[in-house]
Formats: C-alpha cells, structure tokens, sequence
C-alpha cells in the first residue's frame, strides 16, 4: 500500500489489523526496553552483594555498554526496515538478542558481561524498527497517536527498574543462595524469545512506497537534510536525557540528600515511570495542535524546569553590612551589642552592635528537609579592642551574612517529574516530525534521530561526571541541560522565523509591520 492510499481514511479491516499492529509492536518493544536496560539493575546487585569487585569505572562501563549498542545500530535496523519490512526485522531481532541474554546467564568475567552487553544491546534498536513499521499502517492524521502510544514503551526502564531487584532477591533467596542470579537473564531470554515467536505469526509485512527499488544512496540522501539533525539534537535532550537521568538521579539523590540507594531509586522512577506513559498523550497532542507548537512549549517549559533546579543546596556564610568609624579617635569600650570611640574633641561616639541572636536553622529542620524557602541571617563582630587608635571609616564591627536553602527534596522531585513528563511529550512530538518531512523514509530517518538520542543517553553521564569533578556541584547536569535546551529552542525559533519568511514573505512583513506600529501608537 502507498503512503498516498494510507492517507485517506482507513477500512474496518485496515484499521482492525493497524491497532492490532500497534499493539504487538508497544508490547515487543516495552519488553525489549526493559531487556535494554537490564544491566542497570544486575551489575549494580553483583557488585553490593560481593560477587564481583567492579569498581565505578568499571560499572559503568558495563551499565552503558548495551546503551551505545542499542543507540550506534538504530540506523542500520531504520533502513533495514525501510528495505524488508518491521514484521522480518523486528521478529529476527527478538529472537537474535534471546541469545546473548541467554548467555549472561553464564558469565563469569568482566570481559564476559562486556561481550554480552554488546550483544543484548541491539535491544536498543528495536525503537527504530518498530516507528518505520508503526507509521506506515497509519494515515497521517493518526501518526502521532500512534507513534506516542508506541513509545510509551519506553516505560519498560521503569518495569525493570521496579520488578527486577524483587525477583532477583527471590531467585537468591534474600542472599542466601547468591547463584540464583543467572535464572534473572534467562528469564528475560525466554520473554525476548517468545515475543519474537509471537511477532512473527502475527503481524503482517508492509513496505514504504518505492522502498523495494531503492539504492543505498537514496536510503541516505535525507540524511543530507540539516533538519534531520536538528530533530536529532532535539532527541538528544527528551530521550538522551531521559535514559541518562534514569541511571543519575539514583547517585544524585544519594549524595546530594542523604537518601537511601532504596528511596532514591523509587523517587528516580518519578522521572523514568512519566516520561514513557506520557508519551503516548504528547502522541495525541502534537495531532491535535501540531508537532511544532508543542516543541515550543516542551524547549520552553524544560529551560525553566532546569533553571529553577540548578540552584544547589547551600549554607552560605558572606560578608555582610560592618560597622565604620565616621570621626578618628581611640576605642574606648567594647561589648557584644556596643563599640565606643573618644574622638580628637573628648566626644564619645557610640556605635550599636547587631548581635547575633539564636540559630539560623535547628538541627531538626536540617534533617527534616521540609524547608522550602531560603533563610537568612545578618549579625556584626567587633573588629577593634579598647584602647586601639582608629582612623576615620575605618572598620569596627565587620558585618555577617549567613544563607541556608535547602533546596527541598519534594520540590526538588515535583520539578523532576514535570521534567520527564515533558521529555515525554517531546519524545512524541519529535517523531510525529518524521513523518510529515520524511513519509517514505521513516526508518532511516528516525534511525539516525534514534541513534543521536541514544547517544545522549550514554554521552550525558560521562559529561555529568565531568561537570561535577570540574564544579564539585551535583546541580551541574542541570546547568548543562539548560545550556542544550536553549540552543534546541534558539535554533527552532530561528528556523521558523526564517521558513515564515520564505514562505510567506507578505504576511511576514505585515506582522512585522503591524508590531512596529503597536510600539509606536504605545
């Protein structure tokens, strides 16, 4: 079927056998998902219960290695899809990646894991292959709907990240029986492989119009659109940080709150759990408004998220208001709330202390964390002792300055989960471009803009590492969040500026000129 006869509306039959296909490709891809990020989960159980002395370094090479897979090999599977269809690729691909997660189950090695990962990974893939294959069974009305609904498998990495610990606590009997496990990967094998079984007797294979007698070059020639890349760095941040903040948030909680590992794992999935169910909603969103004008208030609503989270947690003491001598003379007396000068004249000059008075915050409030607002506290120390000889403005009493923001952990998690929430939106919104530019070339393009965003995913904490050695502040990723949200909207707004202009370049200058004349009759 051509994509001119899917955009006219659908028969009964089509329509049945599309949410059909929807609903097989959300639910291969959510377990595909949570396969992806399995690692997060296992090495982090091997490596607390002793089995294997990996440190950081190490670890997280392990964690990120089926990341980069998954994120480099979304090009390859977007064009494959293109050329022989999602049912083939996909079913292959679940029943390919079964075996290397089969295979974890008996690693023993660093080395081991390493290979392992790398295989598995191609786990990550599947969102390439299953958005060519979603897309062309819907008509472009339908496009971001169903792209949004597809997505929201991403909300396995939230499945995981709350199921697995719990059957691995059972496979090992607590601890007790610490082999138990190798039973977690072969159990992720068997649902990879009996997805496979299922997704290959039945779905349907469909092609892009003219896909069959395509060359390389023409699989490629989008990719020499910049637009594809824009799109890509817009994936970078919604999906790239989505997966990189997954796997932050749980050390960030830690360190900078004094959680537990238990608690900052469960206030992290406030970011993770949203941001793939929404996703879904952004879908529907970018069909009913458009997939630019929710970008606008995605870029725009993530900028202030991020500015309002980079201010840390502190405890500030600053030089405040101090005390200066406004004649010459000599200290005559010294107490805490008083100073007195004898000027040249025999005047006596006395000047008012600011005492310091109680606590800025109890120790109670401090480990509460219910503090919402910043305090703060202004006090003078006397400087001189009785008998020195002072010249005029010269200081006295030096002034204090004590700040305390707490940087509140619920409010510190709301603005967290707004944040991926918006991710989600965004995710949506960016792939209901795809379709609009590129309708015969979803897999290739989509590939790439995966490939980008995967990339952010395994980029971001290595530069969030970076960030926080540099600055010793953990609110640093928030800082380097907020710098790539304004150059995604700078760069989107300038692009429509320019497309307005080229497109419709009377009415351009009619808003233009409409707005000079506002200013002037203001």
């Amino acid at each position: 079927m051509s994509a001119e006869t899917m955009n006219q509306d659908l028969t009964p039959e089509d329509r049945r056998r599309a949410w059909w296909i929807l609903a097989v490709n959300t639910f291969a891809f959510t377990i595909c998902f949570a396969a992806w990020m399995m690692y997060g989960v296992l090495i982090t159980f091997l490596v607390n219960n002793g089995v294997y002395d990996w440190g950081p370094k190490e670890m997280g090479w392990l964690i990120g290695i089926p990341v980069l897979t998954g994120a480099i090999f979304r090009l390859p599977l977007g064009i494959a899809t293109d050329k022989w269809g999602g049912r083939i690729v996909f079913g292959v691909l679940l029943l390919f990646c079964a075996l290397p997660m089969y295979v974890t189950g008996y690693c023993d090695g660093y080395w081991q894991f390493f290979a392992a990962g790398l295989g598995f990974g191609f786990c990550g893939t599947s969102f390439a292959v299953g958005i060519a294959y979603t897309s062309i069974w819907f008509p472009k009305h339908l496009q971001g709907t169903a792209l949004g609904i597809f997505g929201a498998g991403n909300a396995g990495a939230a499945l995981t990240s709350f199921g697995a610990p719990t059957v691995l606590n059972w496979l090992t009997e607590n601890g007790q029986n610490i082999e138990g496990w190798r039973y977690l990967p072969k159990i992720y094998a068997a649902m990879l492989a009996a997805t496979g079984v299922v997704f290959l007797f039945t779905t349907t294979t469909r092609l892009p119009a003219g896909s069959a007698t395509k060359t390389m070059s023409q699989r490629l020639e989008p990719l020499h659109h910049v637009r594809v890349w824009r799109f890509g760095l817009y994936y970078f941040f919604v999906f790239g940080g989505f997966v990189a903040l997954a796997q932050w948030l749980v050390p960030y909680y830690v360190n900078a709150y004094s959680t537990t590992v238990v608690l900052a794992g469960m206030l992290a999935t406030c970011n993770s759990l949203p941001s793939g169910v929404i996703r879904a909603f952004g879908g529907w969103l970018s069909d009913k408004f458009g997939a630019r004008t929710v970008m606008y208030w995605v870029l725009g609503s993530s900028l202030v998220c991020c500015i309002l989270l980079i201010v840390p947690q502190m405890d500030i003491r600053s030089p405040g208001s101090g005390i200066m001598a406004k004649a010459p003379g000599t200290v005559t007396a010294v107490t805490d709330n008083q100073i007195v000068v004898e000027t040249a004249t025999g005047d006596q000059r006395a000047y008012e202390v600011n005492q310091k008075v109680g606590d800025l915050v109890s120790e109670d409030e401090r480990s509460t964390g219910v503090l919402v607002l910043p305090r703060s506290m202004s006090w003078q120390e006397p400087v001189v002792e009785t008998g020195q000889t002072v010249a005029n403005k010269e200081l006295l009493a030096r002034g204090v300055t004590q700040i305390f923001f707490q940087a509140n952990i619920w409010i510190f998690t709301a603005l967290s989960l707004i944040l991926g929430a918006v991710m989600g939106i965004g995710k949506a919104a960016v792939y209901k471009h795809i379709p609009d530019y590129f309708p015969n070339d979803v897999g290739v393009v989509g590939g790439i803009v995966g490939v980008l965003g995967g990339l952010g995913g395994f980029v971001c904490p290595v530069i969030f590492g970076y960030l926080l050695n540099a600055t010793g502040l953990w609110t640093s990723c928030w800082m380097f969040f907020a710098v790539l949200v304004a150059v995604c909207l700078i760069w989107m707004h300038l692009v429509i500026q320019r497309m307005l202009k080229a497109e419709a370049p009377v009415l351009s200058r009619q808003i233009e000129s409409s707005q000079v004349e506002l200013t002037i009759n203001q």
